[in-house]
């Protein structure tokens, strides 16, 4: 155990109660990405009632404390605040009933079924215990609560806000996401951890007629169903098998009514890889078979191709890595392990890369324990309501402390002399 969790332990008695309320109150009030404003308010207020000096509406709602506490590495500690257009199912008693209206102006639900609201909690408790215990630490923290990660812009956004100009640059990044997993534990990985995300807008133009009369139609729904089956040979014949990749069709539109062939319909796919080479063989693949079919169907125009967001790989620095490795093994013991890369995507290497600094991110797991073991013995572990569910809801005991400990015990591997040592 090191100095800093060994504070948080005198001091959770009263500090994780407080915390518990803030993140159901967080959890209650959800809001979309880029339009965090609420929360970053609760999160900045936070901060600067704790002595940190604080900047506001950095692209568009982030927030950036700075405390500084003598010679010492710089560290950026890093939470995600945004929620999902997701109508809540959990039945929590503290369960979101927000609505709000999405981008394209649509009534959405939202709700924090991702966990962002954990990770805002986590950070605003680090920064208290970091601000109160300033006899254990040496350097300077920068607390950052980013906008927009489930867009892909939030980090982007921030770095656009001037965060490289107006702040000092660290030596490490640090992040955690709270993920199916048994509550307590930690997982981490050198190299890359998460997948490099694609998502694109592809619109295919046709030519509209009386459903009577195919022969007067280019018909795009008969275009877009041949798309949708081509894409799906990418992954099977164009990637090899030792790779890993993804695509997914997430959305077909076209049309409004049986009898009506419309002039145009709409796919909305999603792509995951691990690899740079892999990734662009599926990008240029994609835009190469929609182009083909339109040809085929003899559409009148070439596809529309929108970018709707694009996450790099999340890339653990090697040496980094180890060096939270040996410092997990020492909080948690058995209970911080090696893990598999997982499917998702994160802009929070933005950060890192941007920077050119080394970054660290890692798992909590937030299952209760006995529901993730039984589910692990009977081979069920995806039955578990995960990250993006409407039904995802980690528990709170023991998380909340583990999340704290697991964000302490990282960043004082630079910040107190004796964990840089052991």
């Amino acid at each position: 155990m090191n100095v800093l969790t060994s504070a948080l332990d005198i001091d959770a008695p009263k500090l994780l109660p407080e915390l518990e309320t803030i993140y159901k109150d967080l959890h209650r009030n959800p809001e979309l990405s880029m339009v965090e404003v609420r929360t970053a308010g609760i999160a900045a207020d936070y901060l600067a009632a704790e002595g940190f000096e604080v900047s506001r509406q950095i692209g568009p709602t982030g927030v950036v404390g700075v405390l500084k506490n003598g010679e010492g590495p710089t560290v950026m500690l890093r939470a995600d605040m945004d929620a999902l257009p997701i109508a809540e199912a959990t039945g929590l008693p503290y369960a979101s009933t927000t609505k709000a209206r999405d981008e394209e102006g649509n009534e959405v639900g939202v709700a924090h079924s991702c966990g962002h609201d954990l990770h805002v909690t986590w950070l605003m408790g680090a920064a208290r215990l970091l601000a109160r215990n300033t006899d254990l630490w040496k350097g300077t923290v920068l607390a950052v609560f980013q906008p927009g990660e489930e867009v892909g812009r939030g980090a982007q956004s921030m770095i656009d806000g001037g965060m490289l100009e107006r702040f000092p640059k660290p030596d490490i990044i640090l992040g955690q996401h709270v993920m199916v997993g048994e509550a307590g534990t930690v997982s981490y990985r050198s190299g890359v951890i998460l997948s490099a995300g694609d998502s694109l807008k592809v619109r295919l133009f046709g030519r509209g007629s009386h459903g009577s009369q195919p022969q007067t139609s280019i018909d795009p729904v008969i275009m877009a169903a041949s798309t949708t089956m081509r894409l799906q040979t990418i992954v099977s014949r164009e990637i090899a098998p030792i790779d890993s990749a993804v695509l997914t069709i997430g959305s077909l539109q076209a049309g409004t009514k049986e009898n009506i062939i419309p002039d145009e319909a709409t796919l909305k796919l999603n792509i995951r890889t691990y690899d740079e080479n892999v990734r662009n063989t599926m990008l240029s693949a994609v835009k190469r078979i929609c182009c083909a079919e339109c040809a085929a169907s003899n559409a009148p125009r070439e596809p529309e191709f929108t970018t709707l967001s694009s996450y790099p790989l999340t890339r653990n620095d090697v040496e980094s890595t180890e060096k939270v490795a040996r410092a997990f093994e020492v909080q948690f013991g058995g209970r911080a392990h090696e893990t598999k890369p997982a499917g998702a995507s994160e802009d929070f290497s933005v950060f890192g890369r941007t920077w050119k600094v080394p970054y660290v991110f890692w798992f909590v797991g937030g299952t209760d324990a006995q529901t993730y073991i039984k589910a692990k013995e009977k081979n069920q572990l995806n039955a578990i309501p995960s990250n993006h569910s409407p039904k995802f809801a980690p528990v709170l005991d023991p998380t909340l402390k583990t999340g704290l400990q697991a964000m302490l015990t990282a960043a004082s591997a630079w910040l107190c002399a004796t964990e840089q040592q052991a």
